[in-house]
């Protein structure tokens, strides 16, 4: 299961972190899309280095080097530009470094087009954003899922998981989900964490 970072910072945020890992979290996605370069290395110096394996930065990719990160994220417009500019060889070079790529799409197409290089993609909005006011899809993404032809890169739900759906999601096709709203814009943290990690676990 992964957690991914409030854009925004949160109260008590860097404890929270150490909290989710504490109690099992597997990957935490580093997305802080407004902090500068001194900001965001500022910002992962305070999460513990022995953590840093886990980690998996979305902006400053250069800073990986520095803390011992090896795991980085492209979004939808960062993966098509660069695969534009560089063509899709710049992505395995970034493998032949020894880093973990992940990625996202918002729709099947684009998810079965992936290389082989990203290990992973989220696919979002599945249900309508608790992080986000009025961002849902009117795409029955478990009738969707029944076009998946990519197997190489494993597909994790974002957008609306919580307990009461992680369940249903898992059997419907997805490999895993990914966390946000319900950890960082609910009370409980670490409660809903705990929750979706119970049913995850036993899915």
């Amino acid at each position: 299961m992964i957690v991914i970072t409030n854009p925004v910072s949160i109260a008590n945020e860097i404890d929270t972190i150490h909290s989710l890992f504490g109690n099992g979290l597997e990957l935490l996605h580093i997305r802080k899309p407004d902090l500068s370069a001194a900001e965001m290395r500022s910002y992962l110096s305070e999460i513990k280095s022995d953590l840093r394996g886990q980690l998996v930065l979305h902006s400053h990719h250069h800073l990986t080097s520095s803390f011992g990160i090896n795991r980085i994220h492209f979004s939808e417009s960062e993966r098509k530009k660069t695969a534009t500019i560089f063509g899709k060889s710049a992505f395995e070079t970034y493998k032949t470094k020894g880093f973990h790529l992940s990625t996202s799409v918002h729709n099947m197409e684009d998810f079965n087009a992936l290389d082989h290089v990203f290990e992973y993609a989220f696919l979002s909005p599945v249900f309508p954003s608790i992080s986000k006011e009025n961002y849902f899809s009117k795409i029955d993404w478990f009738q969707v899922i029944k076009s998946r032809t990519n197997y190489s890169t494993k597909l994790i739900a974002l957008g609306g998981i919580e307990s009461k759906n992680t369940e249903q999601t898992l059997q419907n096709g997805f490999d895993n989900v990914a966390l946000l709203g319900t950890i960082w814009n609910q009370n409980n943290p670490i409660k809903n964490f705990k929750s979706c990690q119970k049913i995850v676990q036993s899915t």
